[in-house]
């Protein structure tokens, strides 16, 4: 019983980071600010998921299974949120460093 309540917690708070998170990109204005809130969607909600999967089948295959595709997600969404800053840059200026190619 206890375990089930601590699991929807997990999975609820979850929800409420994407929820918070997508209001955030509904209402900024330009990409870089937008990206700011991607964040917590790509980095926070999996964990509190991953969370909620061991909190619900304990040490096993399917946690570990869980936890190793988490792992993979936070080390490339930096990667992902870095490339998409330099593309939507190198589309508004023509270079992504800021200067103007001659």
């Amino acid at each position: 019983m206890l375990r089930a309540i601590v699991v929807d917690v997990l999975l609820a708070l979850a929800v409420a980071v994407t929820l918070a998170s997508s209001v955030g990109v509904l209402v900024m204005r330009d990409a870089p600010t937008k990206l700011h809130y991607v964040t917590p969607v790509s980095m926070v909600a999996p964990v509190l998921v991953g969370l909620a999967v061991l909190v619900q089948t304990g040490y096993s295959s399917r946690s570990a299974q869980t936890w190793l595709a988490l792992l993979f997600l936070l080390i490339a969404a930096p990667f992902l949120s870095h490339a998409t800053i330099r593309a939507a840059r190198s589309r508004a200026e023509g270079d992504w460093r800021g200067e103007r190619p001659q």
